[in-house]
């Protein structure tokens, strides 16, 4: 991929960043709503963006950044795939240990 290609895309991406992220912004669901999904969903896809503007950034990868942009489709992914704990594998991106419940 050359540089303009690169640029193209970027700018793109950029443009419906925004649309997406207008579209979480003014969805109404809150938490506890029958529509809370929908709105999770829409901001999947605003984190997706974000991971493919890293990715394509023109210089080194940044790493810190690429971590913090999987951590949040991860988190997210978490309430749509049920076989597997996210959890734990977010937790392995920064190295920290698992919670465990203290038995009593």
């Amino acid at each position: 991929m050359d540089k303009q290609q690169r640029q193209d895309i970027l700018t793109l991406s950029w443009s419906i960043h925004d649309d997406v992220e207008q579209a979480v912004l003014k969805h109404p669901a809150s938490s506890n709503d029958e529509n809370w999904q929908e709105k999770q969903r829409l901001l999947l896809a605003d984190m997706a963006l974000h991971l493919l503007q890293t990715a394509l950034k023109p210089g080194d990868l940044q790493t810190d950044k690429l971590t913090n942009n999987l951590n949040a489709i991860l988190t997210l992914s978490n309430d749509f795939i049920e076989h597997v704990d996210l959890k734990a594998v977010t937790d392995k991106l920064y190295h920290l240990e698992p919670d465990h419940e203290s038995e009593n």
